[in-house]
């Protein structure tokens, strides 16, 4: 049985037991959470799982993999370990070039966090061109990526023939997700209707031999801040919804993409906000958001005061968005700097969601040894403790930012 299915039994997998003590949170709780749908656990076989949704801590996701443009295989495998090493809880394997099989299988060796695909991606290179796509192939795909053993899948499900259609004409940036527009285009080619939503059953079926958790993703998010939330994106939140209790009645676990890539700064607690009460606190997964377009080669630093928010008000799970965002493929730096910006992000947000005191906040401990100036002990706290140990020897007792007019050396004597 799929962990879900065992846990509405009334039973208690070894996955949820872990998650629990991982996080430092109340067992009955997280069974509680798992049976209505509002935890998932991504699971691999020898590996920690993962549990994403309240009252867990905001997770992390990381994306990497070739394009078909950009083929530098080594340095994907590189990425791996720059993720694992900056705190990434989860990595995608979005590989649009080279060998994509031997690139999964690869990863999933040099690799110990859950992997999520976008089978679609492998679909299109497979078929040579989007347009002789077919259905049995999108299967053939799916099943070869779960038997290698990956965590999650992401499927666009959540939108029409009839919805393509009626789009036209209507948004600035139409649709950014690129698994969103390859489904779409296949759909409008070849004038059929979603394959994911039309055979969504039949995938259900295929996740419960794997156990995987399927990942619901958001074609009609928004990708600027003037393309508003609009009917489309409405529509695509409801029919996920939908989707998710087939497939939590099936014994699935699902986890939810929605809102906007980018999305206005006030408009990001109030959809957050609308996006968890609709889902019955499904796990939401959000990409930045961005709340502005203008910090192109700087990204990472947007999506994290956006995803701050996002965090902060309910979302459970975010992706790092790199300084090459809307540029080019990151490089491993890019990667390094997308992870420290979305860590930071989630970490501000689960002290919204959580209070200061929760139990993943180092920040009491490091102000601590801050005042005493402890400096290794200090770094130690940091989220890259790296960085500040490059800036100021341990060994050194002042900083030359104030030398010996330093606040904390004069407070000392007179307080």
């Amino acid at each position: 049985m799929t962990i879900l299915e065992e846990v509405l039994k009334g039973n208690t997998t070894s996955e949820i037991l872990q998650v629990a003590e991982t996080e430092k949170v109340d067992l009955k709780e997280v069974i509680k959470n798992v049976s209505k749908g509002r935890i998932a656990i991504m699971k691999r076989e020898d590996c920690q799982p993962v549990g994403i949704g309240y009252p867990l801590r905001t997770k992390i996701n990381v994306n990497l993999g070739t394009s078909s443009s950009a083929i530098n295989i080594d340095e994907e495998f590189q990425k791996v370990a720059i993720a694992q090493k900056y705190g990434a809880d989860t990595i995608s394997d979005l590989s649009m070039g080279g060998e994509i099989d031997a690139i999964r299988r690869r990863i999933l060796e040099i690799s110990s966090v859950p992997i999520t695909t976008v089978p679609i991606y492998q679909a299109v290179i497979e078929a040579g061109s989007i347009s002789n796509i077919t259905e049995d192939l999108i299967f053939k795909v799916i099943e070869k990526q779960l038997k290698d053993g990956i965590s999650s899948i992401v499927l666009h499900t959540g939108f029409t023939l009839d919805t393509l259609n009626k789009m036209k004409g209507k948004r600035i940036m139409k649709i950014v997700s690129k698994g969103g527009s390859l489904t779409a285009s296949y759909m409008k080619l070849n004038d059929v209707e979603n394959p994911f939503l039309k055979y969504f059953e039949d995938f259900l079926e295929l996740a419960k031999e794997y156990d995987i958790v399927i990942n619901l993703g958001n074609t009609l998010r928004s990708g600027c801040i003037h393309d508003k939330v609009d009917e489309f994106q409405l529509s695509e939140i409801k029919t996920s919804n939908k989707l998710a209790k087939i497939a939590n009645n099936t014994g699935i676990q699902v986890i939810l993409e929605s809102l906007g890539g980018h999305i206005n700064a006030k408009d990001i607690i109030k959809w957050v906000k609308y996006h968890k009460e609709l889902t019955n606190n499904r796990p939401l997964f959000v990409s930045g958001p961005l709340p502005i377009d203008t910090a192109t080669g700087h990204d990472h630093i947007a999506a994290a005061i956006g995803g701050s928010f996002a965090s902060g008000f309910g979302a459970d799970y975010i992706c790092a968005i790199t300084p090459a965002e809307h540029l080019c493929l990151p490089s491993l730096e890019d990667i390094k700097q997308g992870i420290i910006a979305c860590k930071i992000a989630a970490h501000v947000g689960d002290s919204m969601k959580y209070g200061l005191n929760h139990l993943f906040n180092d920040d009491l401990e490091l102000s601590k040894n801050r005042f005493l100036k402890n400096w290794k002990k200090q770094f130690e706290y940091c989220i890259d403790p790296g960085e500040p140990e490059k800036r100021h020897p341990i060994n050194e007792d002042i900083c030359n930012m104030c030398g010996s007019h330093c606040a904390l050396s004069l407070s000392k004597k007179i307080l």
